[in-house]
């Protein structure tokens, strides 16, 4: 396995710091660069990609890709919010919001699929699509 030696950089720590700050939301690395170019402190777009990376790398971070949109990050420190392995997500097909799901049902489906039909799913990157509930209320309105 090729591990990645830990380096601390500033860059690196004004990145974790900023990330601290927006703990259980979903950015891009467009919003990355965006935050420190407003901050006075623009950090290259590539220094920004490759410090998410290694931080993925170090499950300080998760990594999502969903289809047809750039890949979002999400700071979870050293406690990864998908501990068990189950956890699936929901994207709004308006807003492109990513909603994290941890239910027994969806556990007991993907035992129904291996053990029917020998298909083991990927919970961490299994996205159901449909309409968040903001955004049908705002349809509503």
């Amino acid at each position: 396995m090729n591990v990645r030696p830990v380096y601390k950089t500033k860059q690196k720590e004004s990145l974790v710091k900023y990330l601290e700050t927006v703990q259980g939301k979903h950015i891009t690395a467009a919003d990355v660069c965006e935050y420190f170019r407003e901050q006075g402190n623009p950090m290259g777009q590539s220094t920004v990609y490759r410090q998410l990376e290694r931080l993925v790398d170090e499950g300080v971070v998760n990594k999502y890709i969903v289809e047809n949109s750039p890949a979002c990050f999400e700071y979870v420190g050293m406690q990864s919010h998908c501990s068990d392995d189950v956890c699936f997500h929901c994207k709004c097909e308006k807003c492109g919001r990513l909603i994290h799901l941890h239910c027994d049902e969806l556990k007991e489906l993907q035992a129904h699929l291996f053990a029917e039909h020998k298909f083991r799913m990927n919970p961490l990157r299994t996205v159901f699509y449909g309409i968040c509930d903001a955004c049908m209320r705002a349809a509503e309105a």
